[in-house]
């Protein structure tokens, strides 16, 4: 642990730059989601924070919101006007006493449909930036694509048995040309188990492999057992084995779609593993190891920083919307209570929630801070 200790002493000059530009433009977008849809709904917005704690600098705009970045970079708020606090608990002493103009203006006032969508809009917001960005560096930079060239092959697979060799480079599935090993996958996908020919490439010369792909066994994103239906082959992870492939406007917006939809598919099916015991919790990764990967993507170039931003922003929206209390989540399920029930949950029951979610949330942050410091490649 000591070592740890030293090597994050060391190393902070170089992440924490990094660290706080993604976070910063996370927090960001994700609590203008809140401001924005809140403003449309005619509500006064008294505090705009990236951060929290004590100010370092802060301004007023026109309006009278307080915009602020505070010294504690580990997220931000939005207090609107008839809240009591940053967690949006509504300040009732403060709502008895209002003027009828004050009630028109105060959050807890407003219709339940407005106060969800102003809820809900912080974490849309995330999303929408997580397309954006992998829309533009899909359309700019180009969408990376794993070239059929073979690093590995599977004793007693398929392949193994046909011949096919480490080094061999795919070229056509049944006579049919394919380019990248997602095109492989998906010809031998779609032979559903039914013999096929695979064309290799060979020190320049062409051979023709027949081989019938069968159930194997291999691990998951999660270290999970899993079983697929292949040919047992695996690409190879020199860089010349992979092309960036620029995309069309149309094409990068779907594509960016569909990228955002595998991280929140990826991250719910994850946290259902730990919940059933299928996976532990050692994955889980705090603020040090956002840090960490945020100094290896800006060592690596600035586009795979906004790569990195536009990871976390999906992860920051997702799990806002969890179901515990102090979260964007926890809010819309009181008011799906409150939808039930016909009138808001009593002021008891929503401080017991909120002193549970908070529970709930430090002992997450602990977790995963211990996580980064007991990981043997954090420095």
């Amino acid at each position: 642990m000591l070592g740890a200790l030293n090597g994050l002493i060391g190393w902070i000059p170089l992440g924490l730059p990094a660290f706080l530009f993604v976070i910063t433009v996370v927090v960001f977008f994700h609590e203008l989601g809140h401001f924005a849809v809140a403003r449309l709904c005619g509500v006064r917005v008294e505090t705009f924070s990236i951060g929290f704690g004590p100010a370092i600098v802060r301004w007023h705009d026109r309006k009278g919101t307080e915009w602020k970045i505070s010294w504690v970079p580990l997220g931000g708020y939005v207090k609107f006007f008839g809240d009591q606090d940053a967690m949006s608990t509504p300040d009732r002493d403060q709502i008895q006493d209002m003027s009828a103009p004050e009630r028109g203006v105060a959050f807890p006032l407003k219709p339940l449909p407005q106060r969800a969508l102003v809820v809900l809009a912080g974490p849309v917001a995330n999303f929408i930036l997580a397309i954006v960005i992998f829309a533009g560096l899909f359309a700019v930079v180009g969408r990376q694509q794993i070239l059929t060239h073979i690093g590995k092959v599977s004793p007693g697979a398929p392949a193994a048995a046909a011949g096919v060799k480490a080094g061999d480079i795919v070229r056509f599935v049944d006579g049919k040309p394919v380019q990248t090993f997602e095109q492989l996958q998906v010809a031998i996908k779609d032979k559903a188990g039914r013999p096929l020919s695979l064309t290799v490439s060979r020190q320049g010369k062409l051979f023709a492999l027949r081989m019938t792909p069968s159930w194997i066994e291999t691990r998951d994103l999660y270290g999970g057992k899993t079983r697929i239906l292949g040919i047992g082959i695996s690409p190879a992870a020199e860089e010349s084995n992979a092309a960036f492939v620029r995309l069309g406007p149309l094409a990068a917006i779907a594509e960016a779609g569909k990228e955002t939809w595998f991280v929140i598919d990826s991250t719910l099916t994850y946290v259902w593993r730990i919940v059933t015991g299928a996976s532990d919790t050692k994955q889980l990764t705090g603020p040090i190891g956002i840090a960490k990967v945020s100094r290896a993507a800006a060592s690596a170039g600035f586009m795979n920083l906004i790569g990195l931003i536009a990871l976390i922003s999906v992860s920051i929206g997702l799990v806002n919307l969890f179901p515990i209390p102090i979260l964007d989540g926890g809010h819309l399920l009181y008011y799906g209570c409150e939808a039930v029930l016909g009138r808001p949950l009593g002021a008891r029951a929503q401080d017991i929630g909120f002193r549970l979610g908070l529970a709930v949330m430090l002992g997450l942050f602990f977790l995963a801070t211990w996580n980064d410091l007991v990981r043997p490649s954090l420095f």
